[in-house]
């Protein structure tokens, strides 16, 4: 008899839960808004999710309680001290068959690497890097709260510094940047001041969605703007380092997957960070993951439930899910 598992990623900007059969074959697909609860809070989560599940089980013609097994990647699931709330939220689906959990960088492991076992480095609209090695007995991390613990860069992280170059140009701290009047022109305001009193006094807020603007003009070869980039790359190499460290890495081959939309703003995020991993682990395989995470949480699914997906599983997925959600766009 056909089983069915129900993947879920759930980030910062968007929701996707995806079903599949057994065999691999994508089947049904949802999406919602954000899934991290510490942007929506758990009413939020649990909306959003319910949502994004129930269009995934009505367009794969499912009832929840077919589901054979549940994998969820969740955006701010960082801590032990978060897995009765989050599951609290998950049991409102009824799902009829056992749950994986893991932090929504995790499915970018399962997603991108064929080896099911390694290290992703999120750059998205925040930021993130964990892995685990061969047994998933012995895994590693950071603690995934941003700047704040000195953890950089997505582009919240990258906008902090945008903004500071820009204050930096006006008072004359630092070097005249392209950044100031290309954020001036895109808010339609009078001059780099009014731009900065809109900012400070909270009445705009430059935020992750501008990270565009900030590689079109690192682009056009503004020097801050290149740094910057340059700066976010390095700063996502040494979060990379400081997992290998943690796993022993750092003579073994092993897969590195990069998982969020920041990669695909400049080649040189990625430059940037392949030099200051290559210098200690000079053996990592890079993998830009071309498949969504929810691909990772359906794997996830299968494992909870007891299967071991194999390389058919995986390619059947691969093949199926550009065909159920049309143009797949991945990340947050």
């Amino acid at each position: 008899m056909t089983q069915y598992f129900l993947g879920a990623d759930l980030g910062g900007t968007k929701t996707h839960v995806m079903i599949s059969d057994d065999s691999g074959r994508a089947l049904g697909f949802g999406e919602s808004g954000p899934g991290n609860h510490e942007s929506v809070g758990y009413k939020g989560f649990r909306a959003n999710l319910n949502q994004a599940a129930q269009q995934a089980l009505t367009s794969a013609g499912v009832q929840s309680g077919q589901i054979a097994g549940g994998g969820f990647g969740i955006g701010g699931y960082d801590w032990p001290i978060e897995k009765k709330s989050m599951l609290n939220v998950i049991s409102t689906l009824r799902l009829g068959g056992p749950i994986g959990l893991v932090n929504d960088a995790e499915l970018g492991i399962l997603t991108g690497s064929p080896r099911g076992w390694g290290i992703a480095v999120v750059s998205g609209t925040g930021c993130n890097c964990r892995g685990w090695d061969v047994t998933r007995q012995h895994r590693g991390r950071v603690t995934g709260s941003g700047l704040e613990f000195g953890e950089a860069a997505g582009a919240s992280e990258l906008m902090f510094m945008v903004s500071r170059a820009i204050a930096y140009d006006w008072t004359g701290r630092g070097p005249k940047t392209a950044l100031s009047m290309a954020f001036v022109e895109k808010y339609g305001f009078r001059g780099v001041e009014d731009l900065l009193q809109h900012v400070i006094c909270h009445r705009i807020e430059i935020d992750a969605s501008d990270a565009p603007l900030v590689f079109k003009v690192a682009a056009a070869r503004d020097p801050v703007a290149v740094e910057l980039i340059r700066w976010a790359g390095r700063e996502l190499g040494e979060m990379a380092i400081t997992v290998i460290r943690q796993l022993n890495f750092q003579a073994i081959e092993f897969d590195l997957v990069q998982i969020g939309g920041m990669w695909d703003g400049s080649p040189l995020l990625t430059e940037e960070m392949k030099r200051k991993v290559l210098e200690i682990a000079p053996k990592a395989n890079f993998i830009r993951s071309k498949e969504p995470p929810v691909m990772g949480a359906v794997l996830l699914s299968m494992e909870a439930a007891g299967l071991a997906p194999d390389e058919k599983v995986r390619e059947n997925l691969i093949r199926t899910i550009p065909f159920l959600r049309g143009a797949v766009v991945e990340e947050d």
